[in-house]
């Protein structure tokens, strides 16, 4: 594999197509699974009644359903350690909504195997909730002989209970493709060395003449992303930088491939980039795609655009006809991330007529931010659309309002926006207040007429600039 890539879909379409036996040097997934659910609730029976569009994409909660049924018969029916481990959990758990994230995650397991090189390892990130279950599918998988490590990612967020000990850890399932697999044992500071029985000749002194590293254990220490932290980005299964480097270190050597399947914000893909590795990752929302070309964009420059490409995002009219037919909520983020827009972070159903904002400075420093406020309409529109717009844009006091429009839009539409007038910018002169672009205009490169955002957008939550590997950490080539 030569580049980087991104890819928009489901990741089990995605590998099936794109991605070649044995070219994978480290996978890392983080699959969403609603560890907050009331565990009576993941275990209850289900009829199975739901429909298959109810299940489109991995979502952070699992139903039993049609496609989760059909998910685990294809399993069953190919026979195998695998199928037996699946018939083992359907007799033992049931039909419910466990044992629909089972089924649905059996088949990408199994395509992670495919790719991976046979020097090739797989981190699996999961809580306690699920952890045993993987583990056992896993086995069947990969093979219980190239399980090497239970990690245990402890943190110090998260809530006190007084009906059980305080939930503080995330499990990590290490295995390797076979024996012959890359592994650079890592070293981390300690500062209890004598409790773990080592020598003083297991370490190595620093430059106070102190033995303050050992060689790593399996249970790390690493803070979570707080509030106020500058790695935040809002996203909010969002992993630290140092728990990825500290896989990716552990795992590859510069140039090699690192696959995330399930990329989210992209911790996985900065950290490689970091990290002078090369990297795939895939999503099926636009809104991760989207964040994690604005995250790349901001970490490492305009020069980042040239080194990877995007693939499965619609790229023609009839392509966006499509994903606006098959997922509204899609549509809209993919045609946000046209314009470099933030969608809304309200419920579904409850955004108030305001589908995206983008944020602007125009004067001076110390002047107020101001606003573009969008909506998105993937079906039938009007002139009720343009004075709605008008409506919240006087509400909101913001000073542009842009409807998207995957159709074209009639002469009295034209003309509504048109009476609204223009916003003048004290940066450069006037932008009309009310601006109709259509999904074929966006893709032909029409953009919003609006002041420079190169230079005043702040829009996003920035990704800091980079400034070399978050966590320092000291790396040692061994024999195996």
């Amino acid at each position: 594999m030569n580049g980087n890539w991104l890819y928009y879909g489901d990741n089990l379409d995605i590998l099936r197509a794109y991605v070649k036996n044995e070219t994978i040097d480290l996978v890392y997934l983080d699959p969403p699974f609603n560890s907050n659910q009331d565990y009576h609730v993941l275990f209850a029976e289900q009829d199975g009644s739901r429909s298959a569009a109810q299940i489109q994409a991995f979502k952070d909660s699992w139903r039993w359903d049609q496609e989760a049924a059909n998910a685990f018969m294809e399993i069953v029916e190919a026979g195998g350690k695998v199928s037996q481990a699946l018939q083992a959990f359907r007799q033992m758990l049931g039909a419910n909504d466990m044992l629909a994230y089972l089924a649905m995650m059996t088949p990408r397991l199994v395509e992670l195997q495919r790719v991976l090189k046979s020097t090739g390892s797989i981190y699996l990130h999961c809580d306690p909730t699920a952890s045993h279950y993987l583990k056992i599918l896993m086995d069947a998988i990969f093979g219980a002989r190239n399980f090497r490590n239970e990690i245990i990612w402890f943190y110090k967020t998260g809530g006190a209970s007084k009906r059980h000990f305080s939930r503080k850890h995330d499990v990590i399932l290490f295995y390797a493709k076979t024996d012959d697999y890359v592994f650079n044992a890592q070293k981390e500071k300690s500062y209890m060395m004598h409790e773990y029985g080592f020598k003083k000749s297991d370490f190595q002194k620093d430059e106070r003449g102190q033995y303050t590293w050992v060689y790593m254990k399996d249970v790390w220490e690493i803070p979570s992303i707080g509030s106020a932290d500058s790695q935040r980005l809002g996203y909010p299964t969002q992993k630290p930088l140092a728990l990825l480097e500290r896989i990716i270190g552990a795992s590859t050597n510069p140039g090699d491939v690192v696959l995330d399947p399930f990329c989210g914000c992209g911790t996985t893909i900065d950290a490689a980039q970091r990290l002078e590795r090369r990297w795939i990752g895939i999503d099926i929302t636009s809104i991760a795609i989207n964040l994690i070309k604005s995250r790349l964009l901001d970490t490492y420059g305009e020069s980042i655009t040239k080194t990877y490409l995007v693939r499965g995002e619609p790229t023609t009219y009839s392509e966006a006809q499509a994903l606006a037919e098959f997922d509204k909520y899609q549509f809209q983020w993919w045609a946000l991330g046209l314009v470099g827009a933030r969608g809304v972070e309200e419920k579904k159903g409850a955004d108030q007529g305001i589908d995206g904002r983008l944020y602007f400075h125009d004067e001076r420093e110390g002047g107020k931010t101001k606003q573009v406020i969008f909506s998105v309409k993937g079906g039938h529109t009007s002139v009720k659309d343009v004075r709605d717009l008008r409506g919240v844009i006087e509400r909101e006091k913001a000073e542009i309002g842009v409807l998207i429009t995957l159709q074209e839009p009639t002469q009295p539409m034209r003309k509504e926006a048109a009476d609204a007038g223009f916003y003048t910018s004290p940066w450069d002169g006037t932008h009309p207040r009310i601006q109709i672009l259509t999904v074929a205009e966006l893709l032909a490169g029409k953009r919003i007429d609006m002041p420079p955002t190169g230079q005043v957008n702040i829009t996003f939550k920035k990704a800091p600039k980079n400034k070399g590997i978050h966590e320092q950490v000291e790396t040692l080539s061994l024999p195996l």
